[in-house]
């Protein structure tokens, strides 16, 4: 596959409604929050998990659109395939002497693992099989105004073990977020992808998984989520024609005017609006 040929950044809108996006498993599973402004946070992880996720389904059995990191995969496991598939032998954390060897073994991995190519791997385990940088990388994903976590008492008429027979139910407790919009900044660096040859291909898939991943990941716990804007911008060159947060800034989320103060409650209660002044040299693409 070839890779891109240009630079992009894109600014990602997604809303939960009474769900929670992303618990905090060192806060009993709260919605993760930013403490000083009690903005909601979405990590990195948690969407890449979701990309993933996507791609293994429309992929599945595809060949050169393996995930290597998945539920209870054995990542060692994942590096003897490509020892396998060039038939070397791994030495116990060491990439072979042959430098053109060990180089063709993280570009085996590049060319069979979709998440490898996109986000990159440090695969130095005790089955060595390099590391490479990605180039599609997000930041934390944050709410445009403060969220309010709240703890709902749920019961359960079902008990676990017989001596609760008698029991007339169990509680439970679930964390949800009434209503928050998210805002995310993406990267795409031609640079990086012509390390793992991250191809057009490849591009059109993300920006459907980014489009899709919530209509193949609902859950009880998190609610009614949705994909709401994809804001893309292309330079016309691999290194970029201007800074990434110069972008950003072109793409304004804002509450609707005449509001009375009430908090918002879906995602009609705001206006984005996307400055059409671009820098030379860079197009602006609104994929949904």
């Amino acid at each position: 596959m070839t890779a891109i040929n240009n630079r992009y950044e894109f600014v990602y809108l997604f809303d939960v409604t009474n769900g929670n996006p992303n618990g905090d498993p060192d806060a009993g599973n709260l919605p993760r929050l930013d403490p000083e402004t009690n903005q909601g946070l979405v990590t990195d992880v948690c969407l890449k998990r979701k990309i993933r996720n996507y791609v293994a389904l429309e992929k599945e059995d595809t060949q050169g659109f393996e995930i290597y990191l998945q539920e209870k995969s054995v990542l060692n496991n994942q590096h003897k395939k490509a020892y396998e598939a060039l038939d070397l032998k791994p030495e116990s954390k060491k990439l072979p002497k042959d430098e053109a060897k060990a180089r063709e073994l993280t570009s085996w991995m590049c060319s069979n693992f979709f998440d490898v190519r996109a986000f990159g791997a440090v695969m130095t385990t005790e089955v060595n099989a390099g590391q490479v940088r990605g180039p599609v990388q997000l930041a934390f994903a944050s709410s445009i105004d403060p969220i309010v976590p709240m703890e709902i008492s749920i019961t359960r008429m079902a008990v676990t073990n017989e001596k609760d027979l008698e029991k007339e139910r169990t509680m439970g407790r679930k964390h949800i977020v009434p209503y928050g919009l998210y805002r995310v900044h993406g990267f795409i660096s031609a640079k990086l992808a012509e390390q793992t040859d991250f191809s057009e291909e490849d591009l059109a898939l993300l920006w459907r998984a980014l489009t899709n991943m919530f209509e193949h990941d609902r859950s009880a716990a998190r609610g009614e989520m949705a994909a709401r804007k994809l804001v893309v911008f292309k330079h016309d060159n691999a290194m970029g024609n201007a800074p990434a947060h110069k972008l950003f800034d072109l793409v304004n989320v804002s509450r609707k005017d005449g509001e009375d103060g009430s908090p918002a409650r879906s995602f009609a209660d705001y206006i984005i609006e996307v400055e059409q002044n671009l820098p030379e040299g860079v197009s602006v693409q609104e994929i949904f």
